[in-house]
């Protein structure tokens, strides 16, 4: 079997897709342990001598694994992604311990559980806010242009059409671009790659207590009290909507003009 990697951005059917790869696969011991970048082993988020790797980590090592390797990602609208981030983060705040939420790694879903919506996006310290901006604004192109789960910081003074130009060129270096609503597709094609079938289509995991098809922006945008903050929030994905126009429909963004996107 190839090399299967899963770029796992956060919030899109990712820990689904994962489960259903390992078994794929052959168990987790053909999976990297690297789930997240604080894991890299040795320094390295693709560890030689596994069959899969996937999870929200960086890809700047994907050239060095097997020449046949299939790489490939899932996108969801960015608002929709955005909200269920946030929801998804003062539920997990809620189920846990308060010495829990002390702990380093959980800042996000304690300032999720004790700052307003305004506040958490738009407030706190500067480490606070360089997290809100590298997990939240506009993270296609950040992700997808740097290859890091932290880009912003390294992007963030480059022009809006350069940062653009650069993600869809790393989109395009990608075996394959899937649709959240599209997983159907992502099914026939590890059928056809591997010979194996893998349930993606209404197998949903970590949805959150959500209603199937229920707008997460809605309820997110319900908890602002300032109207001003909705319109900034919007402002973190209008790169990233480009992304999805350019990836998903083939029209020319506003910004970019001719640089094609392989896209399944």
């Amino acid at each position: 079997m190839s090399t299967l990697v899963f770029l796992h951005v956060p919030k899109t059917a990712g820990q689904t897709v994962h489960n259903e790869l390992q078994r794929a696969v052959g168990g987790a011991a053909h999976v990297s342990p690297v789930r997240v970048t604080a894991q890299a082993v040795g320094g390295r988020q693709m560890p030689d001598g596994y069959r899969l790797y996937s999870g929200h980590i960086d890809w700047t090592e994907v050239e060095l694994l097997p020449a046949d390797r299939f790489v490939f990602t899932i996108l969801r609208d960015p608002k929709e992604r955005i909200a269920s981030f946030y929801l998804y983060m003062r539920k997990q705040a809620k189920l846990a311990t308060p010495e829990a939420l002390l702990r380093p790694e959980n800042i996000g879903k304690r300032m999720a559980l004790d700052l307003s919506a305004d506040d958490y996006f738009f407030g706190g310290p500067p480490d606070w806010h360089r997290f809100v901006r590298s997990m939240y604004d506009n993270f296609y192109c950040s992700y997808f242009a740097s290859r890091q789960m932290d880009g912003w910081h390294r992007l963030k003074c480059l022009p809006k059409d350069e940062r653009l130009a650069r993600a869809l060129t790393g989109l395009a270096s990608l075996s394959a671009v899937y649709r959240i609503e599209g997983l159907d597709q992502l099914e026939c094609d590890i059928r056809a790659l591997y010979g194996v079938e893998i349930r993606l289509t209404g197998n949903y995991f970590n949805t959150g207590g959500h209603i199937a098809n229920e707008s997460r922006w809605s309820k997110l945008c319900a908890r602002f009290e300032k109207d001003r903050s909705i319109a900034r929030l919007a402002e973190f994905t209008a790169l990233d909507d480009l992304v999805m126009q350019q990836v998903f429909s083939g029209e020319p963004s506003s910004l970019i003009d001719d640089l094609s996107v392989k896209a399944s």
